[in-house]
């Protein structure tokens, strides 16, 4: 379902790693240690922090971090199941006790659907003309957004499920929309970062790069950053749409990033198809530390989560990684029964995650031994959402789970 299972992609995007990674590697100065990033300064370094009751857009933040405060029951348990019918790789936003999520396979149109938070009952369904993928919606201010696999962006109506307006883009929709104030935000694969008025859907601006916009903007102090098939490292001034920060030769990157506000700059963390972890000082523009398993060379399509000192993510070598934030040195590993391309959610100490090997896994932060799991049956691609004590997350068969 990402970049690389399709071959033309592949390919075009692989030429132009050769280049642009050498350069980068020849220019980049990789820092010895990173003392600064302590849990203290993770702590404090989210400027945005998240409701406990409420998972609004992908990754939960601003900051992507994937962190939720909200309390989980330590004895996990299935609240409620919803068969939406098509396969869900879109993962849910939650805001006003309503579950928001995509549906939809390649041959059949899509849905954007809103669910009670607590009893699981449908409220409404907006249908789209293809389906939906893995963009999973973003809910603010009375709307919900979210795109398809046709390039379509949808502006909903929060409450009823009545469509605002459109935007064709001139790609397919894999990115998640990010709202910021009265604008939102949505990449496309015809390679353009696009901000919109949320209300109206006016075209603010439109910044093009050389090639896919997958992961979700990472939004700190008014710039939107975010990496992509182009291997660059963009960061745009949402207020005007120019481009402020330009780090070329990051590898061809899928993922979402996270960023924290650290005493050293902002430091980025993410996963690439270059089978690498980076973390990126952006005040620095030097590569703080780079991650790469001495055996297992498995892209990272899963974006990750960030608490603790401990970075978390899924790989395409089975495997659920937690390295240490300040070096990149392996903390721990989880090995699952096929490809982990589903991102963690982080709530009291504990990790959940889904897997291609149809398993919903609940993880201890610390060691990484299993705590609970849950056999969906289809694979768990999409990731979890977390908010008023509850777990949601999609399965490719199409259901919609809740655990509190």
């Amino acid at each position: 379902m990402g970049i690389l299972n399709n071959g033309l992609r592949i390919a075009d995007c692989g030429l132009r790693i050769s280049v642009s990674r050498r350069t980068w590697l020849a220019s980049a100065m990789t820092a010895a240690t990173y003392s600064l990033l302590n849990p203290a300064n993770l702590q404090s370094a989210i400027r945005n922090p998240q409701s406990s009751d409420a998972w609004p857009q992908f990754r939960g933040n601003y900051n992507l971090t994937g962190v939720s405060p909200s309390t989980i029951n330590a004895n996990l348990k299935q609240m409620w199941s919803l068969n939406a019918g098509e396969i869900i790789e879109s993962s849910a936003a939650i805001a006003d006790a309503t579950v928001y999520v995509g549906t939809g396979s390649n041959s059949n149109a899509g849905e954007l659907i809103a669910v009670d938070l607590w009893s699981g009952k449908p409220k409404w369904k907006y249908k789209t003309k293809e389906a939906v993928g893995e963009s999973s919606p973003a809910v603010a201010n009375g709307l919900v957004f979210v795109g398809d696999l046709e390039g379509t962006f949808h502006a909903v109506n929060a409450t009823n499920g009545q469509g605002l307006w459109t935007y064709k883009s001139g790609g397919e929709i894999k990115c998640s929309p990010v709202i910021v104030g009265d604008k939102v935000l949505i990449g496309s694969y015809d390679g353009s970062l696009y901000c919109f008025e949320a209300r109206s859907g006016k075209t603010i601006w439109q910044f093009k790069t050389e090639n896919y916009v997958h992961g979700t903007p990472c939004i700190v102090d008014g710039i939107a950053y975010f990496g992509g098939c182009d291997e660059i490292f963009h960061g745009i001034r949402i207020s005007d749409g120019k481009e402020v920060t330009h780090l070329a030769g990051i590898g061809n990157t899928g993922a979402s990033v996270t960023i924290l506000n650290t005493p050293a700059g902002l430091q980025a963390f993410f996963g690439n198809f270059a089978n690498e972890v980076l973390s990126i000082n952006l005040k620095t523009r030097r590569r703080v530390w780079r991650y790469m398993h001495p055996q297992r060379q498995f892209p990272f399509y899963s974006s990750t989560a960030v608490i603790d000192g401990k970075v978390i993510l899924g790989g395409r070598d089975k495997v659920v990684h937690c390295l240490n934030a300040a070096n990149g040195k392996e903390l721990w590993s989880f090995r699952t029964n096929a490809r982990v391309e589903s991102s963690p959610a982080i709530a009291g100490g504990r990790v959940y995650i889904g897997s291609n090997d149809g398993r919903f896994y609940v993880l201890d932060l610390n060691t990484g031994a299993k705590v609970w799991e849950f056999n969906a049956g289809a694979a768990v691609s999409a990731s979890p959402a977390i908010a008023g004590g509850r777990v949601v997350i999609g399965a490719q068969d199409g259901k919609l789970y809740c655990f509190g």
